[in-house]
């Protein structure tokens, strides 16, 4: 996987030749958005929303709003399309679920530096379920995917989101602290403690 440049040299890039640049740029982290997408797409749309179309789109949000990026470059160039990609999910899915949607499952949020960390029990849950082998039928999968979610639950807000961050969408420890908005050596600690529970989760749900 080849990496993108230094954040100076990205800046310097996308002031040169926006257009151009911002396309050779994002092919560069296409396969890792679409890991944030596949994590944070609600289960129940995979039939009716494809992770390129939300690619797609989220390129077409950041064309759109790249001035206004460069203007004020204050996190990485990733995290800034991972928030774009973030917002388009949240459209996605009020379009799908209305604002009835807390109702039925709580709303995703990929939060910016700053902000409280999204739910994310559910999308962890479906995840770990879907990596069960003894996982089978619809029905099935959906009770699987309640009762973990609810013990998933009862774990902190920001080693959930942490787990999501840096062992389902494969960020760095320092793009998940920008995202967190806490210090790298915060988020460091803060996922070995919360990858533990998570073992000992899957370890409880294994036989599910």
């Amino acid at each position: 996987m080849t990496e993108l440049p230094e954040q100076s040299q990205i800046i310097h890039q996308l002031r040169e030749s926006r257009e151009e640049a911002l396309a050779e740029l994002y092919l560069l982290v296409r396969e890792r958005l679409r890991r944030v997408i596949d994590f944070r797409l609600d289960y129940r749309l995979g039939s009716r929303v494809s992770q390129s179309d939300v690619l797609q789109d989220t390129y077409v949000r950041a064309a759109q709003r790249i001035d206004s990026y460069l203007e004020k470059p204050d996190m990485p160039f990733f995290v800034w399309l991972r928030l774009e990609a973030s917002q388009r999910l949240h459209e996605i899915h009020r379009f799908h679920f209305g604002a009835e949607k807390r109702d039925v499952r709580r709303e995703v949020k990929l939060s910016p530096k700053g902000e409280k960390a999204g739910e994310t029990s559910v999308q962890l849950a479906a995840h770990i379920v879907a990596q069960m082998t003894s996982a089978s039928g619809l029905f099935q999968k959906a009770q699987q995917i309640d009762a973990l979610e609810k013990t998933l639950s009862e774990m902190n807000d920001t080693d959930r989101e942490v787990i999501a961050l840096r062992h389902f969408e494969e960020l760095t420890n320092i793009e998940t602290a920008k995202v967190l908005g806490i210090a790298p050596e915060a988020a460091s600690k803060r996922y070995i403690r919360a990858l533990k529970r998570l073992k000992e989760i899957m370890q409880q749900h294994a036989a599910l």
